[in-house]
């Protein structure tokens, strides 16, 4: 698998630090040649640049080298995933959906709610109906248009963050959340009263150890319902439009001692439910440490496999080796993973082809198998999702 997700001028414009030969390279990533050499590397998924968030006019004619893209990533007989991101690049947006204003999260303890260290990329409750229908109007096209036979939506790990939920909608459903889930009788037990009118998502400002508050907990676990809802939705969406595609999003942690269900509103059980395949960033590339420490994403290998899904992985390329390759077939599901960028053909070194050319070779034995254990490992989701210390810590260094 390779990408050019994030190349198209628009953004590379805006977010800075670009050298100075980026928009040439974007130019060749878009050619025959470059394509042709993906080919001869092994290359079978090749994710093209979509949509980024700064709106569909704004990204128009990104949008149209991106399709020219895909249609010779299928003229050689590879397959074409799409980007979708998840933020709302405001100041191109605004000017064609000024409504979308009402999708933004509000300020969060006196601080604007954006992406990282990217301001002009601001974060929206994504259970908004406005935000709903403008993605499904995405989606659409990207199957009419691009023939897409992969979907990646970008920053899962990002969309259900504690500060997104203090949205007044969200205010709004978590009551309801709480009188669906619950009788009067059985909130009381839970609360210690049965009125719920007045109840509000919960703020706070600082790490806690023990997440023993039961409104908290009950939070977390809106937050990853809401999650979860949102791509049931779209997977259906897009089940309709083409029965084939697949379906991948990226909680970026795995199983890395994050506590995910808190910091991101992110059950994996629940939320790969709907998915084909996953992405992790944690971090862990394969390897020993100088005292003799095992260092691996194993752990996530397996809990994906477990799940049903397809683990994405940078493996190759730049920052890559072939160690972490062959981590990759040997506890992966019949994935390499990413090698890198769409001009990857031009310079992937000999030992990663090496490993590429074995994959293709000895593909059967990777094919339609089945993890053998004789011990299972609980992920319990309440030990995990409101200790924030010891269960995590125990588990990984357990495992």
């Amino acid at each position: 698998m390779v990408s050019n997700h994030d190349s198209m001028p628009i953004f590379r414009r805006r977010v800075g630090g670009n050298p100075t030969w980026q928009e040439e390279d974007y130019e060749k990533e878009h050619t025959e040649e470059a394509i042709r050499k993906l080919k001869d590397l092994g290359v079978t998924v090749v994710i093209v640049h979509f949509y980024k968030g700064f709106g569909l006019e704004a990204e128009r004619d990104h949008m149209e080298k991106g399709k020219a893209l895909a249609t010779l990533v299928h003229k050689f007989g590879m397959r074409v995933g799409v980007y979708v991101g998840s933020t709302i690049a405001y100041e191109t947006f605004l000017a064609e959906k000024p409504e979308a204003q009402e999708w933004f999260a509000p300020d969060f303890m006196g601080r604007p709610v954006f992406y990282d260290d990217q301001p002009f990329r601001k974060r929206v409750y994504f259970m908004h109906p406005g935000y709903r229908e403008y993605m499904r109007r995405v989606l659409r096209m990207a199957e009419d248009d691009f023939h897409a036979d992969l979907i990646h939506f970008d920053n899962t790990s990002m969309q259900a963050e504690p500060a997104i939920f203090q949205h007044p909608l969200a205010a709004e459903q978590f009551r309801d959340f709480l009188k669906n889930k619950y009788s009067p009788e059985e909130v009381k037990k839970r609360l210690g009263f049965s009125d719920i009118r007045y109840v509000l998502p919960p703020r706070y400002d600082r790490p806690m150890s023990f997440i023993n508050d039961p409104l908290f907990q009950e939070w977390a676990d809106f937050r990853c319902v809401q999650l979860t809802a949102y791509y049931a939705e779209m997977e259906s969406l897009l089940r309709g439009l083409n029965p084939e595609v697949a379906v991948e999003t990226n909680p970026h942690s795995g199983i890395s001692g994050r506590n995910t269900v808190w910091e991101q509103g992110v059950d994996y059980p629940r939320l790969l439910a709907h998915l084909d395949a996953v992405w992790t960033e944690e971090g862990d590339p394969a390897g020993v440490t100088p005292n003799g420490i095992l260092v691996s994403k194993i752990r996530t290998f397996k809990m994906t496999n477990t799940l049903h899904n397809t683990l994405f992985v940078a493996s190759g390329g730049e920052g890559g080796n072939t160690l972490q390759m062959a981590e990759a077939m040997a506890f992966g599901r019949q994935c390499l993973g990413y090698v890198g960028g769409v001009l990857a053909g031009y310079d992937l070194p000999e030992d990663q082809r090496t490993y590429i050319r074995f994959f293709h070779q000895n593909f059967e034995h990777y094919r339609d198998i089945d993890n053998v254990a004789d011990v299972a490992s609980l992920h319990s989701y309440a030990s995990l999702g409101f200790n924030n210390d010891r269960a995590a810590v125990s588990t990984v260094l357990f495992e």
